[in-house]
């Protein structure tokens, strides 16, 4: 009886691989089964080109990936399978005007599936379906006039992070310390959270969600993904702590209605009266969290590689900064008139996301059959636009790999060339408070420092977002008072 069991038992199972494989040829063969589908290569079943893909990252050019298909098939525009999902890459402005314009109209945003496992919504909403709520929640709290305010306590955030990270230090590493920056002014203008220990309580587990993220989505004990998925409940559960606190506060007239976007979601309403439950403004917070973090740390730590890459583009900076720190009185705050004489340093940091752009990309998913340069986008196709189509190109940018700030004069790059925050509905909705942050942290650096980078050629390598392989390691040289 029992090899008879054993013989159907392995029978079952070549059966149900036979069946799933055929499934998984059939679908990749139908992919192709469309008429004038874009040129290019689906790759195998599955897996597709999504390893050469990242491999160019990882070595520090993921823009050749991209250059290599647009050369090889005389196209802005061609086909590919990324992360198991057939997908066609639109390039250069007229791509990235194409998607940002049609975004819920012929697209959609698109996220993978473990994504929503990292971050599951309480309302069992999509990942999509959650961005959509907060796109239409943080413009109140983010526009300009409304982040006017806070530049103050930037401020004061910045002059204790270099107080206590920088000061009385020969070498740092500049990544951590940046990330420690963005980190702890999120958790201070999203949550009003100032205690570096309750601060600190949430940066190793928030460092854990931010690396499973971008790992491969297995849920086995010790991967990174499930790592990623521990850290995402454990923060979940501290900031329900924090929201129930300050509903109570905010009931007891000891917290303030303004005084951060928490207490904004509190209580703030939908057109129906209908206000958002705890486990809802955690999912948002969590999201804001990791959005208001590491594409800014990225930001400021390439700003320090560049300044110590560029001594006359350092003086300029350090020249427009002091002009400000004379004209303050002792312990008097920066504030939005010091932010907008910063329009040098500004330009600065543009250029450096322009060369090494924090937001590589983004994903879409094409909600019917549409036709872009005159091939077919099937219903279903996800589709990528690459901020180096176009930030690396010399046809929009002449001599794309010389840093000169000087592209930004004026009415600086066409429209959709330069794209570090996307664009169109789905532009980031955080770009005034990324460029309050960034400006702030570049004022109190150069005022305090000059610094020489320890590694010359140290690697850039991009998983998701670029960083240096070694952190970037600097020399410090403060200047003398």
């Amino acid at each position: 009886m029992e090899p008879l069991f054993l013989t159907l038992l392995l029978a079952l199972f070549v059966s149900s691989v036979t069946v799933s494989l055929f499934l998984v040829f059939y679908n990749h063969r139908s992919q192709n089964s469309y008429p004038n589908l874009p040129p290019g290569n689906l790759g195998l079943p599955y897996v597709g080109e999504s390893f050469e893909f990242f491999s160019n990252g990882w070595k520090g050019h993921p823009e050749k990936f991209i250059f290599d298909r647009i050369a090889k098939y005389s196209s802005q525009v061609f086909k590919t399978n990324l992360l198991g999902e057939p997908a066609a890459v639109l390039c250069g402005a007229a791509g990235n005007k194409f998607l940002f314009s049609n975004e819920n109209k012929l697209v959609v945003a698109w996220w993978p599936d473990s994504v929503n496992k990292i971050f599951p919504s309480s309302l069992q909403t999509s990942s999509k379906e959650e961005a959509k709520k907060m796109r239409k929640l943080l413009p109140l709290f983010m526009k300009p006039e409304a982040l006017q305010r806070y530049i103050g306590i930037m401020d004061t955030v910045a002059q204790r992070h270099f107080a206590s990270g920088w000061e009385n230090k020969e070498q740092v590493l500049v990544f951590p310390l940046a990330k420690n920056y963005t980190f702890s002014l999120a958790c201070r203008l999203f949550l009003s959270l100032d205690d570096p220990s309750h601060v600190a309580r949430f940066s190793d587990p928030f460092q854990l969600l931010a690396a499973g993220i971008i790992s491969i989505p297995i849920d086995l004990p010790g991967t990174p993904f499930h790592r990623g998925i521990k850290a995402s409940n454990f923060i979940r559960t501290e900031l329900l702590a924090i929201i129930r606190q300050r509903n109570k506060d905010l009931a007891e007239g000891k917290a303030s209605p303004t005084q951060d976007i928490l207490s904004h979601m509190l209580l703030t309403c939908d057109e129906n009266g209908k206000c958002m439950n705890e486990l809802d403004i955690a999912d948002k917070i969590l999201g804001l969290l990791v959005g208001g973090h590491d594409t800014a740390s990225g930001a400021c730590t390439f700003i320090v590689k560049y300044l110590a890459e560029l001594p006359h583009i350092y003086e300029e900076v350090y020249k427009e900064q002091m002009e400000i720190a004379k004209s303050k009185t002792p312990g008097e705050l920066l504030n939005w008139g010091d932010i907008q004489k910063m329009k040098y340093s500004w330009n600065v940091a543009c250029e450096v996301m322009r060369i090494s752009p924090p937001l590589q990309g983004g994903f879409r998913e094409a909600l019917n059959d549409f036709t872009f340069n005159g091939f077919t986008i099937p219903k279903g196709w996800k589709l990528y636009w690459s901020a180096n189509s176009t930030h690396k190109n010399a046809v929009y940018f002449p001599e794309p790999e010389k840093f000169d700030p000087a592209r930004f004069e004026g009415n600086g790059p066409a429209p959709y060339t330069f794209v570090p925050f996307g664009g169109g509905p789905r532009m980031c909705p955080g770009k005034e408070y990324a460029r309050l942050e960034i400006l702030v942290f570049m004022h109190n650096l150069v005022k305090r420092f000059k610094f020489d980078k320890l590694i010359q050629d140290e690697k850039i390598v991009v998983n998701p977002l670029p960083i240096p392989e070694k952190g970037l390691p600097v020399r410090l040289h403060p200047h003398k008072a």
